[in-house]
């Protein structure tokens, strides 16, 4: 007779790098389709986290977002990455309309000494569903982008850390006086991540 043990899945620290890398990759897209930047035919269909995603199939956005989340991955390994913003700033006049802003908290300990942590694959795909679901819904909660908008990506890294020459210093590109909205969260037990979105209060012209 054939014995069953329930097994936790292990998590190292590539692993947890690379989950949360490819939720940004996965993040970033839903964010362009669901807030217009690109036009709808633009992106196609795939499934993803147990849900219906779109990835764009812009050639240029596609190779920067590969190449993003491939440095991404490199800070998250070395537990040197605090926060990636996505912003959508006008076209016209670059403007900033909207942060989308993801925190990341890294367990030091896990990086100093390799060691790995427990928690399950379902139960961080879970977590992720619930903050993709709320990115597609954002429609619901957000002003309409009624002007051609382009976005950026911003990275926090701790001081230290040698910056690739594809990267150069910005300003934070705050939007002053913003609403907020909290997102879910996830967590791998190695990295959380902690999702805030914040846009412009047109109340306030």
């Amino acid at each position: 007779m054939a014995s069953k043990t329930s097994t936790k899945d292990i998590i190292t620290l590539r692993g947890s790098a690379a989950i949360v890398s490819e939720f940004f990759g996965y993040a970033a897209n839903s964010i362009l389709y669901n807030r217009g930047i690109y036009p709808e035919e633009s992106f196609t269909k795939v499934k993803k986290y147990g849900l219906p995603m779109l990835l764009t199939q812009d050639e240029n956005v596609k190779l920067f977002l590969t190449n993003l989340t491939a440095q991404l991955s490199e800070w998250l390994e070395s537990g040197h990455l605090q926060r990636v913003v996505l912003v959508i700033m006008s076209k016209q006049t670059n403007e900033v309309l909207e942060r989308w802003n993801f925190s990341i908290e890294t367990d030091k300990e896990v990086v100093e000494k390799g060691v790995s942590k427990e928690k399950s694959d379902k139960e961080i795909m879970r977590e992720i569903q619930a903050i993709m679901r709320q990115i597609a819904s954002s429609i619901t909660y957000l002003p309409c982008l009624d002007e051609q908008c382009i976005f950026d990506v911003l990275a926090y890294t701790d001081a230290e850390v040698a910056v690739p020459f594809t990267w150069i210093e910005s300003d934070p590109k705050l939007i002053a006086n913003p609403q907020m909205v909290k997102l879910h969260s996830f967590d791998t037990k190695i990295h959380k991540v902690d999702t805030l979105v914040s846009y412009k209060n047109d109340e306030e012209d």
